[in-house]
């Protein structure tokens, strides 16, 4: 079985393992006070370009996303988020069980928009309804597509404008990163938002993401939140140690060469499956892919490949979600594409 379900369907890349076992009989403080962690935060410090901010080592995107995003909000204030954002689609109501609501609106190619938001405060627009606090986006977004500088821009100048927050989601950073169709730098994110994560379970690492928060009221007994929503690990020095490996090199880390590998593999996979004569739903050019086929194709696939059955397209079709990762080989890629002509 060659597995397209996921970018986290493996274990840890062998660089990231060899650090774990390398510092495995180490003695350290625990919940990622230890040395490897504040090592870790400030490589991450250093890499953003900025010192005005404080990093945690976090156990997973969902605690990352629920308790930053409700560390931002008072009872009365809501998320705006596009209507395939993970907050809402894929996290069970989380941000919802913390008194939250979560306003989507149709996102336009999977992001959100200025002109989104402005139509949130003219939904909410009184002291009868929610008060829309915080802009929830994605790079890249769910659907794989990615932000430029100019849109992230817009956004951050939209969000000033109605005093709110705006937070990214960075679940698969490394792959937004090095995307060829994007010009938005880690650098920019960091001086245009409020907070944001940088992604290391689908990104190489067992466990774990690193958010990163540079307003001051979002940083407000932080760890305090992080205890009391079940996200705290006694062993985070196992987190922190990861991320000094993952980040160590900056341009040439392996953070980026995953990134840039597995957008690699899902190019060439993207063009196979055009030069067999299929077409995609969204436009993602990382590493999710959501080709359009036939459903008995789709069927004698899933004997032999691992995917996801997203969703029912026209015309007796499927569309389905491949994935890429950092142990995507082309041998993967091949045997896929070859697939689709018998």
């Amino acid at each position: 079985m060659i597995y397209f379900r996921s970018d986290y369907s493996q274990g840890a890349h062998p660089h990231i393992l060899d650090a774990l076992i390398r510092t495995n009989e180490e003695h350290t403080d625990g919940y990622a006070l230890d040395a490897h962690s504040e090592h870790a935060a400030q490589m991450i410090k250093d890499m953003i370009g900025r010192q005005d901010c404080e990093v945690y080592m976090m156990v997973g995107g969902t605690p990352t996303n629920i308790i930053t995003t409700a560390a931002a909000l008072k009872p009365w204030e809501a998320a705006v988020a596009p209507r395939t954002a993970h907050i809402y689609t894929h996290e069970c109501g989380a941000l919802e069980a913390t008194g939250h609501r979560v306003i989507t609106m149709d996102g336009v190619d999977g992001k959100l928009t200025p002109e989104l938001i402005d139509k949130a405060w003219l939904e909410y627009e009184d002291d009868h309804t929610v008060i829309p606090r915080l802009a929830y986006i994605s790079h890249t977004t769910e659907t794989g597509t990615v932000y430029t500088k100019a849109e992230l821009q817009a956004l951050r100048k939209c969000c000033d404008e109605h005093d709110m927050l705006l937070y990214l989601d960075g679940a698969r950073l490394g792959a937004g990163l090095t995307c060829e169709d994007t010009d938005l730098t880690i650098r920019d994110i960091a001086q245009l938002t409020d907070a944001f994560y940088i992604g290391g379970t689908k990104n190489g690492l067992l466990l774990g993401e690193a958010v990163v928060i540079f307003n001051d009221y979002m940083n407000d007994h932080y760890r305090w939140m992080i205890k009391q929503k079940n996200g705290m690990l006694a062993k985070g020095r196992l987190i922190g140690v990861q991320f000094e490996a993952l980040l160590e090199g900056g341009e040439d880390s392996v953070f980026y060469q995953i990134g840039r590998h597995e957008n690699a593999m899902a190019k060439k996979l993207r063009e196979g499956i055009e030069a067999a004569g299929y077409s995609f739903d969204g436009n993602s050019r990382t590493n999710q892919l959501f080709p359009i086929l036939p459903e008995p194709l789709v069927r004698e696939l899933e004997k032999d490949f691992f995917f996801y059955d997203w969703a029912p397209a026209e015309n007796g079709c499927r569309v389905i979600r491949l994935v890429t990762s950092w142990g995507t080989t082309e041998d993967d890629v091949n045997a896929f594409i070859q697939a689709l002509h018998k």
